[in-house]
């Protein structure tokens, strides 16, 4: 999955130390919308207006194994109740970077029901 051109400005400042929050329990969040606008490299939040939502991770969230990133969040019974087509992943609750977004229609969520949105990113060199 491509990755944002915030978050590719990101690794290069973590590089040289210069990052700012991290992709870390107490930092990382997953976000999800109801917009279905295409993904472009240059967008730094969901595209959604009003139907958007960041959760973030659970207990002992994200883990990696070698180059591989898993995020998870649970999404409660009162929230993000409305089609689910833009999810991505950011440093903070509110602004930060976005390290990715992605265009995929994952059903409507109702008051009825508790999703777990599990997200695991795979960092490869182009």
């Amino acid at each position: 999955m491509p990755m944002t051109d915030a978050y590719s400005a990101y690794l290069a400042k973590i590089s040289l130390g210069e990052a700012d929050a991290a992709f870390d329990n107490s930092g990382a969040h997953i976000a999800v919308g109801d917009s279905a606008t295409a993904f472009s490299a240059a967008q730094t939040d969901l595209q959604a207006g009003a139907n958007k939502l960041r959760k973030a991770m659970e207990a002992t969230y994200p883990q990696r194994s070698a180059n591989v990133l898993t995020l998870r969040a649970l999404f409660g019974t009162a929230e993000a109740n409305w089609a689910w087509n833009e999810w991505a992943v950011f440093n903070a609750a509110f602004g930060g970077t976005m390290m990715n977004r992605k265009v995929e229609a994952l059903g409507t969520k109702t008051a009825a029901q508790s999703w777990q949105l599990t997200i695991t990113n795979t960092l490869n060199a182009a």
